[in-house]
């Protein structure tokens, strides 16, 4: 299995392909600002196989680079926030900009 994760712009999400197959893919909403990440999901014969994670790390990683704020709204990238902090910087949850 060779995985690869490109942007698809035009549907708005990061896709991880296994030759011409779609394995999974994790939505986007981007401005000049911010991205959000409400949804991922990896089709269930790829599932275990790391094509979750590549997603998540590519997508993090496109919204470090373009200087974004990335709001984990997705509960998978969440929790692979939750064990990969070196991306604190870059993430954060819907709900941690709350101040008193």
């Amino acid at each position: 299995m060779s995985i690869t994760v490109t942007d698809n712009g035009a549907a708005r999400r990061f896709e991880a392909r296994d030759g011409d197959t779609v394995a999974g893919f994790a939505d986007y909403l981007r401005d000049d600002r911010q991205v959000i990440y409400p949804h991922t999901q990896v089709d269930h014969a790829y599932e275990g196989r790391g094509v979750g994670s590549a997603l998540a790390r590519a997508a993090l990683d496109d919204a470090r680079e373009r200087g974004l704020t990335a709001i984990a709204a997705c509960p998978f990238i969440a929790a692979w926030l939750d064990r990969h902090p070196e991306y604190a910087d870059t993430a954060r949850r819907p709900d941690s900009d709350v101040t008193d």
